[in-house]
């Protein structure tokens, strides 16, 4: 394996040697490097991340196969990465999709910081309105990954975010509050959702069916989720397959800022008002729910 390593790093720096330019070659390497680190901050959070570190380890098994000359290992691994570029066209389809139509950041691109954080605020009061009353509620929120391929059913709808509207979309009479409500672009496009449930068996006591959905919409996609238990009569948050509970309106204005500001793509351990990250009372994050 040393030995190998060692031809393989000669016959590197011997190319190295040979073709690179100082000027040029370094300018390229900058470039390529923020080409990566961009990726990497476009797919941090979403189930894309879990399937690049599959593909790497794929690779690495393929250099060890090599190196300690396994061939019919080596033989599968290379006839399977040789298409590695179709496999990855497939796998990052949405990903891929998203780069080209998304450059910016933030929950909703095509609107201004001010609208966004309004329809935040919107959304802050309805939970809180929800949560008072003992009203279940599932409000998600899409950021840069597109939710359309997740979800099923629904209503297609196109309103303005309000509070009045949320709350009455949720109230027990109403139709669809045993669904979803979708938020895109800064706007309400779809309500009465069935989202995907998460497959999770170490849940905490208590979860139901929407913070099971919220869990796993989020573990599929990078968005943002709401819930207001009807039980607990308390407010969740659910991102990247993580969620901190009991929230009021208060410290989930704390989380949703900072998420908004395109600072996190994951929940820290715990908020406090004054310093997001230090432990805040009344909250608490379950791990892996």
């Amino acid at each position: 394996m040393i030995e190998y390593l060692w031809q393989f790093a000669g016959e590197l720096w011997t190319v190295f040697e040979t073709n690179f330019d100082p000027i040029w070659d370094t300018i390229d390497i900058l470039l390529l490097t923020l080409a990566f680190y961009w990726l990497l901050l476009l797919i941090r959070g979403t189930r894309a991340v879990q399937i690049l570190v599959g593909l790497l380890v794929l690779f690495a098994l393929s250099l060890a196969s090599e190196a300690f000359d396994f061939s019919a290992l080596g033989l599968i691994l290379r006839n399977f990465l040789g298409s590695a570029v179709v496999i990855m066209v497939v796998l990052f389809q949405q990903d891929i999709r998203r780069a080209l139509a998304r450059v910016g950041r933030g929950f909703f691109p095509n609107v201004s910081a001010q609208q966004e954080s309004q329809i935040v605020e919107e959304v802050i009061r309805a939970a809180q309105i929800l949560a008072q009353k003992r009203v279940g509620a599932l409000i998600v929120l899409e950021r840069e990954t597109g939710l359309d391929d997740q979800i099923e059913a629904g209503q297609t709808v196109d309103a303005l975010v309000s509070k009045e509207l949320l709350t009455s979309i949720f109230l027990p009479y109403s139709p669809l509050h045993d669904g979803a409500v979708i938020i895109q672009d800064g706007r309400m496009t779809s309500v009465g959702c069935i989202l995907p449930l998460t497959l999770k068996t170490d849940l905490p006591d208590g979860v139901g069916t929407r913070h099971r959905a919220a869990v796993g919409i989020t573990e599929e996609t990078d968005a943002v989720v709401i819930v207001v238990s009807e039980e607990t009569a308390t407010i969740s948050v659910v991102m990247a397959g993580e969620m901190m509970h009991g929230l009021d309106a208060p410290r989930l204005r704390v989380v949703l800022r900072d998420v908004m500001s395109g600072e996190r793509r994951e929940l820290p351990p715990s908020y406090d008002l004054g310093a997001p990250l230090e432990v805040a009372e009344g909250s608490e994050r379950v791990s892996g729910a």
